[in-house]
């Protein structure tokens, strides 16, 4: 067993021999892994053994655990489920997981309302609607959804659809709409037409177009030849869609799932086509992080479980380039996924499934590579703009955090400060904070604010630093410092002139730090750099890699600000109660908005409590309190 503290060694004795899931914990409190096991005790204890087989990844896990926690379930199975749904939740560095997938987009067909609409959503729910995805680019589904709606053009209009209308909007004279609000088509055709399109998407075209054939012809017949010519347009457009799709099997061959992979360094890129109906209607790419030192059927297994944990469709078979862990298990959770009917997991050895597997793992590879010769572009313009930043400002070295600071308010209402920080040139958002500022009543003062701000952030510098170098007995046991203002910026950057920049300078000399901390001031109309004690301003060339980075860093901290204080001023619930109030002016108004914090504490205060706020005297009072009555 390796050395381990007490407190993890009380831990491993209480492990109990039942299946469930443990999280593993930082220092910090930070859950870092999350694993399922049949076996709690055997599992978790496994980590702490002095086996040479633990691969370096493990070796750093097991560094850095502080604290284990777990859940029993009934079985290995709800094991699965658990683990999966934690592992969506808290994302922990050591596990594998899909990048980026905060929220990917479906497609969604609102079949709970009686003229269905197809709209584009991040969130799959049990609504009674079909879902479609998900897709890694919201620009291709829209891309889709666009080219369907030329041939099945359903309502995207907010109208209750009565078929009384006098009027139908602009859509139905350039055929994007079939005017159900005039009683154009019935509810019953409407319907149809939706359901053509789900069997588009499902790639199960062929009935469809035998049908518009058929009604085209009948209408020719029939010698009703506008009906006929709008048809035959639409089949035409059937048509040029079916033709982009492969065949690849016979049309009664099972709807399947082809995956395949790539992997280089520490980053995995996983293909999948789909078939349905015999055809490839489509392919998606998923990059996985946290795959360094794991092997490939791992890896593969844990694309699997995340991949159709987000999947609104399981299909009958899944084909995959080689046998991965679990995969008993995994087949018993999707055939619950599909209500009971098997999936089955083949990894083909010949014929054209094999083929398939191979195209998209040769896929694969071309995304991956792509990718990583995008990210190497972006890292190269980001160590760019830090180089012509560091030239430029004359700093010691690159600016490899920088601090940006805005004030947002509304005459003095609701004032927030925003603090973002770019670490190597990219955002670090999990380092923003905003300040709620109090201020003086009056005026509003943006060089007031702006000094509160870094008066703040830098007492709680002080304040870590100060944690760091403590060794009292009497500190807070479990106390932690924040890493957004544990570190010193390598570049302080206010939004604004000259004034903003002398209450900065003043900040970092009250905290002795004005020759650590480069500071500049960034003017908004020519995008001028100010810098302390000096009379020049410096404008940075048009199209250099520094100004572009110092004008998405000063965006990002408007933008970040102007959120923050629109949701503090939603709070406060200011708006426009107080502005109608006789006698009350933005002074007046900052100051009960202050002592009080919302209108609807100041609409229950008595009379004298509104009269103890500076500046209300007895008579406003009484009328503020008649008029929010």
């Amino acid at each position: 067993m390796l050395e381990t503290s007490e407190h993890l060694h009380r831990i491993l004795d209480t492990l109990p021999s039942k299946p469930g899931c443990y999280l593993m914990k930082n220092a910090e409190g930070t859950i870092i892994y999350v694993g399922k096991a049949i076996s709690l005790k055997n599992r978790v204890r496994s980590y702490f053994h002095a086996d040479l087989s633990h691969d370096h990844k493990t070796r750093r896990l097991v560094s850095e655990i502080a604290h284990i926690e777990w859940i029993v379930v009934g079985s290995e199975l709800e094991a699965l489920i658990l683990e999966m749904n934690l592992i969506k939740k808290h994302r922990p560095k050591y596990n594998i997981r899909l990048k980026d997938d905060k929220r990917y987009p479906y497609i969604k067909i609102h079949w709970n309302e009686p003229y269905p609409k197809v709209t584009v959503t991040r969130l799959m729910l049990d609504d009674g609607a079909c879902y479609f995805g998900p897709y890694t680019s919201a620009w291709a589904v829209f891309q889709t959804l666009d080219v369907l709606r030329r041939v099945f053009p359903y309502l995207t209009c907010d109208r209750e659809i009565t078929g009384q209308d006098k009027r139908a909007c602009l859509y139905y004279d350039i055929k994007l709409c079939l005017a159900p609000c005039i009683g154009a088509v019935n509810q019953q055709q409407y319907r149809q037409m939706i359901s053509d399109l789900q069997e588009f998407l499902n790639g199960h075209s062929e009935p469809i177009i035998v049908r518009v054939q058929n009604e085209m012809e009948k209408a020719a017949e029939e010698m009703r030849f506008e009906k006929a010519a709008s048809l035959r347009d639409q089949l035409k457009a059937m048509q040029s869609i079916v033709e982009r799709q492969k065949v690849v099997f016979a049309a009664d061959y099972k709807d399947s799932d082809v995956i395949a992979m790539a992997r280089a360094d520490n980053e995995a890129c996983v293909q999948i086509f789909f078939i349905r109906g015999g055809k490839l209607i489509g392919r998606e790419y998923f990059v996985l992080e946290g795959t360094e030192d794991t092997a490939d059927k791992e890896v593969m297994a844990e694309f699997v479980k995340q991949f159709y944990t987000e999947a609104a469709e399981i299909p009958q078979q899944v084909l995959l380039p080689q046998e991965i862990e679990e995969a008993q298990i995994i087949g018993q959770w999707l055939r619950s996924r599909r209500g009971g009917e098997k999936t089955e997991m083949v990894v083909p050895r010949d014929g054209q499934p094999h083929d398939l597997v191979l195209m998209a793992a040769e896929n694969a590879a071309e995304t991956l590579q792509a990718l990583r010769t995008q990210w190497q572009a972006d890292a190269h313009k980001q160590e760019q703009a830090l180089a012509e930043l560091q030239s430029a400002l004359q700093l010691p070295n690159p600016p490899n955090r920088i601090e940006c600071y805005d004030i947002s308010h509304t005459q003095g209402v609701a004032t927030v400060g925003s603090m973002v920080v770019f670490t190597q040139g990219v955002p670090d958002k999990k380092l923003y904070r905003r300040f709620n500022v109090e201020g003086a009543i009056g005026a509003p003062d943006d060089f007031a604010s702006m000094e509160e701000v870094l008066t703040r952030r830098f007492k709680r510098w002080d304040a870590a630093r100060e944690m760091d170098l403590s060794t009292s007995p009497t500190a807070v046991p479990g106390s932690k410092r924040d890493e957004s203002f544990a570190f010193l910026p390598d570049l302080l950057i206010v939004d604004g002139g000259k004034g903003q920049l002398s209450r900065a300078m003043e900040v970092l000399q009250k905290f002795e730090l004005f020759e650590k901390v480069p500071v500049v001031g960034l003017a908004k109309q020519e995008e001028e750099i100010y810098f302390p004690n000096k009379p020049d301003s410096l404008l940075l060339p048009r199209h250099s890699q520094g100004l572009y980075l110092i004008q998405r860093i000063r965006d990002e901290a408007h933008r970040f600000a102007i959120t923050a204080h629109r949701a503090r001023r939603t709070k406060q619930g200011m708006a426009s109660v107080l502005d109608s109030l006789p006698g009350i002016g933005p002074v007046k108004r900052k100051a009960l908005l202050k002592y009080f914090g919302s209108v609807d504490k100041i609409r229950e205060a008595s009379v004298v409590e509104l009269s103890a706020v500076p500046g209300i005297n007895n008579a406003l009072a009484e009328s503020i309190k008649a008029n929010l009555e």
